[in-house]
């Protein structure tokens, strides 16, 4: 049975947290009629289940990337999920000043993965 790279483990799991964490909070925006109560309750449920995903890859991950590079990592897999999701789920378009802040942040993602002589 193959294995996953340990390079790669982390990023697979970290993005697939953040599916389950886009939908805990924002997932509800569909449904505004349902009581605020309930609608935190159930995303407690799909929250823990990215904990259950995004503690273990960040705890695995620190064998191959620094805690700076983990977190910025997250941060960009963090706005492509919600780029997806807004536009797919959501149904809000992304305009041209979302993209350019999407830029600069993929910009500051390159600085921090840089290794710099």
């Amino acid at each position: 049975m193959p294995t996953v790279s340990p390079t790669l483990l982390p990023v697979l799991m970290l993005f697939a947290s953040n599916v389950f964490m886009t939908f805990a909070w924002y997932g509800h925006l569909k449904f505004k009629e349902s009581p605020l109560p309930m609608v935190v309750l159930a995303s407690w449920g799909i929250a823990f289940v990215e904990y259950w995903l995004a503690v273990p890859a960040n705890r695995w991950g620190s064998a191959v990337y620094s805690a700076a590079q983990l977190k910025t990592m997250q941060e960009v897999i963090t706005l492509v999920v919600f780029a997806c999701f807004s536009v797919l789920y959501l149904k809000e378009p992304l305009g041209w000043n979302h993209a350019l802040g999407f830029a600069f942040i993929a910009f500051g993602a390159f600085l921090i993965f840089h290794k710099w002589a």
